[in-house]
């Protein structure tokens, strides 16, 4: 009995007592695809989740990119809080590309951003919100043998530079794309 004492007081002062290590909030998440738009491989998943720590709705600005680092879509998709949305990288990110061209491979940005007017417009221009986060997790199709593998998506820096890019790339598409470069939403919230 007293060693159960003993185990339960020493417990209670780790979690209790003991300070805690704070989580790096971020409005930036980075991510990679390959093998999308392959015969034979299945289709990868991008899945978002506004956590609530904003407490409330947000914008999942996304950006995809091709190997040769051009912006080749964008959409910005409501991300309500604790609502999951679940992207295919084939149907969803990758098949009305600026250019036309497949892609293959590539990096998908994703920014939690202000809603305007409660809906998310294309991302010509970002307003971050505090504390507002988008968790991400995307599921990967790996060299010939597209073995799947998912993981969480990388917590990155968003510099006002980057920011500023993202906007007015997306911004570009937008104007010239004719509807090409423009991705959905998929499905969910």
């Amino acid at each position: 009995m007293a060693l159960k004492l003993v185990v339960c007081t020493l417990f209670f002062v780790v979690l209790v007592v003991s300070p805690r290590v704070a989580r790096a909030q971020s409005p930036y998440r980075v991510e990679y695809f390959a093998n999308a738009n392959t015969s034979g491989a299945p289709d990868a998943t991008l899945r978002l989740d506004n956590d609530g720590s904003a407490e409330r709705d947000l914008c999942a600005d996304i950006f995809v990119f091709d190997t040769n680092e051009e912006m080749s879509e964008c959409c910005s998709c409501l991300e309500t809080p604790d609502g999951l949305r679940t992207l295919s990288v084939n149907n969803d990110l990758t098949s009305r590309p600026l250019t036309s061209a497949i892609l293959p491979a590539g990096v998908i940005k994703i920014v939690a951003a202000a809603t305007t007017g409660g809906t998310c417009p294309v991302p010509t221009h970002i307003t971050l919100v505090s504390g507002g986060e988008i968790q991400s997790w995307a599921t990967h199709i790996q060299n010939s043998t597209f073995a799947i593998t998912e993981a969480v998506s990388q917590v990155s820096n968003l510099s006002s530079a980057e920011e500023s890019l993202l906007a007015k790339e997306c911004g570009a598409i937008d104007k010239v794309g004719s509807g090409n470069g423009l991705c959905s939403c998929g499905s969910g919230s």
